[in-house]
C-alpha cells in the first residue's frame, strides 16, 4: 500500500509539468484538486470522500474556458494512464458521485480536443 501511494505521488509530480505554456490551469493544480480522490479511484473506498468532491468542485471552478477544460482533461488523462490501479468505472462516475458537472471526462481514453 505504501509503495502504491509513493508511486502515485511520483507520477502526479511528473504529470504536473505536462500543461501547455500559456494555459491558465496546470497539471499541478488539477492533481492537487483530485489527489484526495485516489482512494476512491483505486477502489480502496466505495464513496468519494468529501475532500475529493470539494476538489472536483474546485476543478470545475478553475476550468472556466475551453482551453482550461482541454488542459485539465489532458492532465487527468495522463495521470489516469500512468496509474494502472485507477478503476475506469470509478473515474467516469466521479463527477456524478460528487454531484458536480465538470464538463471534463475523467478517463484515460478520451479525446480532449473534442471538449468545449
Amino acid at each position: 500500500m505504501k509503495g502504491v501511494v509513493i508511486s502515485m505521488l511520483v507520477v502526479l509530480a511528473m504529470v504536473q509539468f505536462m500543461a501547455k505554456p500559456g494555459e491558465a490551469i496546470t497539471c499541478g493544480e488539477v492533481n492537487s484538486y483530485l489527489f484526495s480522490c485516489l482512494p476512491y479511484l483505486s477502489g480502496q473506498v466505495t464513496t468519494p470522500p468529501g475532500s475529493c468532491c470539494a476538489g472536483v468542485s474546485k476543478l470545475k471552478d478553475s476550468a472556466a474556458t475551453t482551453a482550461d477544460r482541454q488542459a485539465a482533461c489532458n492532465c487527468v488523462k495522463a495521470a489516469a494512464a500512468a496509474l494502472p490501479n485507477i478503476k475506469d468505472d470509478a473515474a467516469s462516475s466521479l463527477p456524478a458521485k460528487c454531484n458536480v458537472q465538470i464538463g471534463i471526462p475523467i478517463s484515460r481514453n478520451v479525446n480532449c480536443n473534442n471538449i468545449n
